[in-house]
């Protein structure tokens, strides 16, 4: 009788725990700007830093209160169209942006890389993989080329080159980054 009068009683102590829970989150719920979320999802969610906050979350509130849309590298154009689009703000060429269009990401000459780990501690997407003291390599389809795993590197073995598309590579835009213009879209009619 004792094992199950303890597994009622830990059935109903887990039920009291979860109502309490239950009732927290509705009561303590903190609401956020829909507008945050819109320009969060269509910040990269890289959280490499580069436009001066310590994430894309932190970006979006500072665009919402009227921040500029043009320091995020590694959203690139696409990324700055988007934003303008959806602010109604005019499109700004990225904040020291190269003059090239073409994305670079970064390459690990091996051979003289001394396993210190450094850059995969830095490299805000995990592209970098390798263990302790052996050689490291960047995963090309995951490098953002946010080109924070160079000044870490104490044998300077990193370079950021730049990444050639071709058909072999080439993949279709995913459709959430592509602006729609809501007036070009044509009425479905319902069928009855």
């Amino acid at each position: 009788m004792s094992s199950i009068t303890a597994v009622i009683l830990l059935v109903l102590l887990a039920a009291i725990f979860g109502g309490l829970l239950g009732y927290a989150a509705i009561r303590f719920k903190v609401e956020s700007d829909p507008i945050v979320d819109q320009i969060d999802d269509i910040l990269p969610q890289t959280q490499c830093g580069q436009c001066g906050y310590p994430g894309c979350r932190p970006y979006a509130e500072a665009i919402a209160n009227g921040d500029e849309i043009n320091k995020c590298p590694p959203g690139g154009e696409a990324g700055v169209k988007a934003l303008a689009d959806l602010l109604g703000r005019e499109v700004t060429a990225l904040e020291n942006a190269e003059e090239s269009d073409t994305p670079t990401v970064a390459y690990i000459r091996e051979d003289e890389c001394i396993g210190c780990t450094k850059c995969i501690q830095a490299c805000p997407v995990d592209a970098i993989v390798g263990a302790p003291k052996l050689m490291h390599t960047v995963i090309i389809e995951e490098c953002t080329g946010c080109d924070l795993c160079v000044a870490p590197c104490p044998v300077d073995c990193i370079d950021m080159l730049p990444l050639e598309r071709d058909i072999r590579d080439w993949q279709w835009p995913n459709p959430k980054s592509i602006p729609v213009n809501r007036d070009q879209l044509i009425p479905v009619k319902e069928v009855s």
